[in-house]
């Protein structure tokens, strides 16, 4: 059984894009800048138009990465509102709209219970990511980020 989720375990890598996209695609385009150095100036266009093509198939991906964690952060932002909207008071409901979308990502890792303070607090002090995390005591785990 895995280690439950806490804040120094919390981060998550995706082995398909860290460990096999990225690192065949970053070996492409230091293979193609190899073979255009040392093959130059035969067939030049055809091994710079490589070296450009090795730059935008990792731009690609890294896109591409981006923007599927940007609409996951969109979700969690809609999802902790919605929490939010749930477990605070009826007076403190109309800050929902202070937090950071950043913010509202740190905050999902706190349990119910501590939802409420740990909210008023962050609020209050203006607190970072990180400082929220770090304060989190009851850690909610988010199995589902990739």
């Amino acid at each position: 059984m895995a280690e439950p989720q806490n804040y120094k375990n919390h981060k998550r890598r995706f082995p398909p894009f860290h460990f096999v996209l990225m690192p065949i695609l970053v070996i492409n385009l230091f293979f193609s800048i190899y073979d255009t150095v040392h093959r130059y100036p035969a067939h030049k266009y055809l091994f710079h138009w490589w070296v450009v093509m090795s730059i935008a198939f990792i731009l690609m991906a890294l896109l591409g990465r981006m923007q599927a964690v940007k609409a996951q952060d969109r979700i969690i932002r809609l999802e902790e509102r919605l929490r939010l909207a749930t477990l605070l008071p009826p007076d403190e409901r109309a800050h929902i709209g202070e937090f950071t979308t950043a913010q509202l990502i740190a905050l999902r890792f706190a349990s119910d219970a501590e939802l409420p303070a740990l909210a008023r607090r962050t609020l209050t002090q203006n607190l970072e990511p990180k400082a929220i995390k770090q304060a989190i005591e009851n850690w909610r785990a988010d199995d589902l980020r990739i």
